[in-house]
């Protein structure tokens, strides 16, 4: 019973493990875009895991991958031995990357695939010196935390690293949130000329950035933005690492990767989530000179093993072959101008957000800008009695968090849609 679950949950695991929902939910099998739960319930998942089970449930192209590597009676060898999928993934990524001369690290994790930027920036530049951005998350290891800058998510406050701090995008609330786009550009350049002149010692390592916030509510800046810091970057010999663990491979829509809408390439890129589909997959792509600048040996015991390659080429390839990047531009354009027309303009909602398959809503009290998360847990529960999965997010935690699988059908988005709109006006007390 789910009952006796979550008891002996809260018997061996920690506190400070979340679980979703007032009455938390196992879910015990999927299919497509669906899951069930261990009480038959069926639900339209909207969250895909945190926006790792980025094809859906179930795919039958993944799952014979798979089970092709299972059949040979090798799931681990080590990177001791050559893994014949993961040099074919690495290909892959390195092809698509869009940077030059690339080469590929496999991890377990996002805030692995960070920690491994993080090691080569520091060891490339010999500083500990790194730029970040307010309101970003980058994992939950030392270093992943020390560049994360969501109060929430530092759980602790020793850092290997000297940071100084850039403002994010936010266009809700903050110092740069009133101004217009280009204006929000040049004013967070000139923030970051100060920084470096102020908060520094000159031999900055990398700024770390994510294209779109993913922890911190999918908050993102003006297009154009990582171009006009990379231009400051660039005069300092500053590396520039773009964090795509949340929206690379098509998520967005527009770009297969969050960075291109910037018009820069970045120096280190780091993947995780979506890739594995819910295998155990991650890594950093970057320029070869920048990524050989381990001075020892190192590796990764699980990392690009032989059963989450065999899985993340499948997945690689399945995004490609369905052009996936063109349907989460498609669906995501129903959800956006469906949510902006139908609760756009209640004084409750601040913003509707996002690009593609990547989208929040953020709630505040009436006619204010204060982050109202109590409207937004009520949304959120009503959105799962509705039979719709959703997450949550922000600095505040007032941002519904949407990222379905990039397999999401027209059909299934505006179902979704409807469950969403009448959620959101019910817990506001609107009439329908």
């Amino acid at each position: 019973m789910t009952d006796d679950l979550l008891a002996r949950h809260r018997a061996v695991l920690p506190s400070w493990m979340p679980l979703y929902y007032a009455e938390p939910i196992e879910l015990v099998s999927g299919s497509g875009r669906r899951v069930t739960d261990a009480q038959g319930r069926s639900y339209l998942d909207f969250f895909g895991g945190v926006l790792t089970n980025m094809i859906g449930y179930d795919i039958p192209e993944i799952r014979e991958a798979v089970e092709r590597q299972l059949a040979t009676g090798i799931v681990h060898t080590s990177t001791l031995y050559l893994i014949r999928r993961q040099v074919e993934l690495a290909e892959k990524i390195a092809h698509h990357s869009g940077i030059p001369d690339a080469r590929v690290f496999f991890t377990n994790s996002g805030t692995e695939a960070n920690e491994a930027a993080l090691l080569v920036a520091t060891n490339h530049r010999r500083s500990h010196q790194i730029l970040a951005v307010r309101n970003s998350y980058h994992g939950r290891s030392y270093a992943a935390m020390g560049v994360t800058g969501n109060r929430n998510w530092s759980a602790s406050g020793l850092n290997p690293l000297q940071v100084a701090w850039l403002h994010s995008g936010d266009r809700v609330r903050g110092m740069l949130a009133r101004l217009g786009e280009d204006e929000q550009v040049d004013a967070a350049v000139e923030d970051l000329r100060e920084v470096l002149a102020t908060q520094t010692a000159g031999d900055v390592a990398a700024l770390i950035a994510e294209p779109i916030q993913g922890v911190g509510g999918f908050v993102h800046p003006p297009d154009g933005l990582f171009a006009g810091w990379k231009k400051v970057l660039d005069e300092h010999g500053i590396l520039f690492i773009a964090d795509e663990v949340q929206t690379g491979w098509g998520r967005t829509g527009e770009h297969f990767w969050g960075y291109q809408a910037h018009g820069v390439t970045p120096d280190l890129l780091t993947f995780a989530k979506g890739i594995g589909n819910g295998f155990v997959l991650a890594g950093v792509v970057g320029r070869a000179e920048v990524l050989e600048s381990v001075p020892a040996i190192s590796f990764s015991t699980f990392g690009g093993n032989p059963i989450s390659t065999a899985a993340g080429n499948a997945v690689l390839d399945y995004v490609l072959e369905h052009d996936l990047q063109a349907n989460a531009a498609r669906v995501g354009a129903i959800l956006a101008d469906g949510l902006r027309s139908a609760v756009g303009g209640l004084d409750c909602v601040a913003e509707v957000r996002g690009k593609g398959l990547m989208l929040g809503v953020e709630f505040v009290r009436r006619g204010s800008s204060e982050p109202d998360p109590g409207l937004t847990n009520r949304v959120f529960e009503a959105a799962r009695e509705g039979g719709l999965l959703t997450g949550k997010g922000g600095l505040h935690g007032n941002v519904l968090r949407m990222g379905p699988p990039l397999t999401l059908t027209e059909e299934e988005a505006r179902e979704g849609l409807a469950i969403l709109v009448d959620a959101i006006r019910s817990a506001a007390g609107v009439a329908a």
